[in-house]
């Protein structure tokens, strides 16, 4: 089976395909001032785009992993994603404390998109 690569760069692809399953690269706020609300807003933001780029929906995200910087922030980005989640195909979602990247970077969220079959 061959990979399809999505914007491809030296380091990473923002999603990598292997038939009708992408893997998204981790998404990660601009923002590194923002409080965890805006900061899981712009992170939301940039998965929507990937996944619309991909020729999928949020309907068609089977998995998330989030990870926070701080635990404490968790109930702040629940009450984001929680109006973001599609209430009849929610996916299946894991949330842990990391060491995140960069200073200032509150949440990273990574997902898996099952594509549609075209043909």
């Amino acid at each position: 089976m061959t990979l399809k690569r999505l914007n491809p760069g030296s380091r990473m692809s923002q999603a990598v395909c292997i038939g009708n399953i992408a893997f998204l690269a981790g998404q990660v706020p601009d923002d590194l001032d923002a409080d965890i609300s805006e900061q899981t807003r712009q992170v939301l933001g940039k998965m929507d785009q990937v996944v619309k780029e991909l020729g999928a929906t949020k309907a068609d995200i089977a998995s998330v992993q989030v990870w926070l910087s701080d635990m404490e922030d968790f109930q702040g980005m629940n009450a984001v994603w929680d109006e973001w989640v599609s209430r009849d195909a929610p996916p299946a979602r894991a949330t842990g404390g990391v060491a995140l990247a960069r200073p200032g970077m509150r949440v990273e969220m990574i997902a898996v998109v099952a594509l549609p079959v075209v043909g």
